[in-house]
């Protein structure tokens, strides 16, 4: 029986930060996503298990072949997609073996199937090309797409995939997603993608704490997650409540203490008892009193830790909240207008042609579409960073846009000067309280732009640009998830979900579309040159 067996696996990164620290795992035949946040060490646990990187502690111990497939596929310049597959040698004497050329020796070992099950494998993929086409020539999501048969080619008994729906279009997520929907051998994969996530059988969370393991899909493990989030929410309100009682009695107690030594100091200033019984009683209730002030810091110092513990499940498992001021866009408003629009690089090769896009009111339109579609290009025509060759585009209310790189944000400065900038109107207390929304607090809005996660980084561009007093009616947004993790989509759907002006986007994550709340869809297409 195939499987992988994670022991007390220890490693950390070049400055000691510690990744893992005793972390045990078990894989068996069965498909496990692996999730959690950017830099806990997704990618660093799928390397060793490969056997690409050597534990500083514990061990890996893989019963069974492995197929991989890496992130980024590292290509070069003459690399052919036969030489993803290692055939390139075995094809060649298929070649001279057809052609009447091959020698004896190379006719005892020809491969006369390997062509049609590379093939067989591409098509588990969506593709369909050549084998001796060059990797450098084909699209990112061509490659990845191409890594992932490669991984497959060998039917291995456990597939680890790291990312494997980035960069795709729809048509490569939807090849993808069908590939392990029908999988039945073991697959490990590290995945944002919450519609391919639905396809797992187990999930296992990895936190700065540990891993965790659920059973079921990512259905059920959200539901899992929420029953976590409720109940430490309940401990939390139990244990401040113990503790506000403790603190209460502790002060009932003290003042009626207080008391009873104020009345024994009265009789003892009358000389109504003798003067060795009222050193005994002195001595009697300061032992007493000691034993009570021991006892009550002890139920007290318990309390504060129960609070404190429920306090950090809550600040560990608790989403993104977002509450932005309106942008006062009325309903019947004209947005956008477009009209029978041509642009591109090229006159003579434009990538849209003849396209006409009318925006109302808050509406939001997603721009769908295969990879080379003119998607970034449009946006980038509305924005009027490229000049359209012929139509008349015009963006009749104030706008912002967020690209991939999150431009708009100035990387030398903090998150705090960069609010300011953009929002000069804002006073310091709705500065502070917009970047909190978006879980900047205290130190964190002081962090050097520079500094951030792709994730961080398009969380505090949507702070700054939608968290002033007079948010833009538009906001246009390009691959706004493109290698995020799952904390920092959501935080990125609630920000939206909060914001009331237009929305125009790119984006091929399903559920993410659905989540924001699409009013309609434009589709474009490649145009044939």
């Amino acid at each position: 029986m195939s499987s992988i067996t994670l022991s007390r696996l220890t490693w950390a990164t070049q400055d000691n930060r510690p990744l893992f620290s005793d972390l045990d795992l078990n894989f068996g035949r069965e498909r496990t996503g692996i999730v959690g946040r950017n830099g806990v060490g997704k990618s660093t646990l799928l390397k060793m298990i490969a056997g690409d990187l050597q534990p500083l502690g514990g061990s890996v111990s893989v019963s069974g072949t492995i197929g991989l497939s890496r992130q980024a596929v590292h290509v070069a310049p003459q690399e052919t997609v036969a030489d993803l597959f290692g055939a390139a040698d075995a094809l060649a004497i298929l070649r001279r073996a057809e052609a009447g050329e091959a020698t004896i020796e190379e006719l005892a070992t020809v491969d006369w199937t390997i062509e049609g099950r590379i093939a067989t494998a591409l098509a588990h993929v969506g593709l369909e090309i050549k084998l001796d086409r060059r990797l450098a020539e084909l699209s990112g999501g061509q490659r990845t797409r191409a890594s992932l048969a490669a991984a497959i080619f060998s039917e291995p008994d456990f597939l680890l995939l790291d990312e494997p729906t980035n960069n795709l279009d729809r048509a490569g997520r939807k090849a993808v997603i069908n590939l392990l929907a029908s999988w039945r051998a073991g697959a490990i994969i590290i995945s944002h993608d919450r519609e391919l996530l639905e396809h797992m059988d187990a999930i296992v969370e990895l936190t700065s704490l540990g891993a965790t393991r659920y059973g079921g899909n990512w259905h059920h493990y959200r539901e899992r997650k929420a029953t976590e989030l409720e109940a430490a929410r309940h401990d939390l309100a139990h244990s401040e409540k113990r503790l506000t009682e403790i603190n209460r009695k502790a002060q009932v107690a003290a003042e009626r203490k207080d008391r009873r030594d104020a009345a024994g100091g009265r009789k003892g200033a009358r000389g109504d008892l003798p003067r060795i019984l009222l050193g005994a009683r002195k001595n009697n209730a300061e032992a007493t009193r000691g034993e009570s002030v021991r006892l009550a810091e002890h139920q007290r110092s318990q309390a504060l830790e129960a609070v404190a513990t429920a306090r950090a499940r809550i600040e560990r498992l608790q989403t993104l909240s977002v509450v932005l001021p309106p942008t006062g866009l009325p309903a019947n408003r004209a947005v956008l207008r477009m009209d029978s629009v041509t642009a591109g690089y090229d006159i003579n090769h434009p990538v849209i042609r003849d396209l006409s896009l009318s925006v109302t009111g808050p509406e939001r339109v997603a721009l769908v579409g295969p990879n080379g579609s003119g998607k970034t290009t449009l946006l980038k025509v509305i924005a009027g960073e490229i000049k359209a060759f012929q139509g008349t585009v015009s963006v009749l209310v104030d706008f912002a846009m967020l690209d991939q790189s999150v431009s708009v944000l100035d990387p030398d400065t903090s998150i705090l000067d960069n609010f300011m900038r953009l929002n000069p109107d804002s006073n310091e207390n709705t500065c502070w309280a917009s970047l909190a929304g978006f879980l900047f607090k205290a130190d964190a809005a002081r962090q050097r732009v520079s500094t951030l996660s792709g994730g961080q980084m398009l969380r505090a561009g949507l702070a700054c640009v939608l968290g002033g007093t007079q948010p833009p009616p538009l906001l246009i947004l390009d691959e706004p998830t493109n290698h995020l993790d799952i904390d920092s989509i959501e935080a990125i759907e609630a920000g939206l979900t909060a914001y009331d002006g237009a929305i125009l986007l790119v984006s091929h994550d399903e559920t993410f579309l659905t989540n924001v709340g699409l009013s309609q869809r434009l589709e474009l297409s490649t145009i044939e040159q």
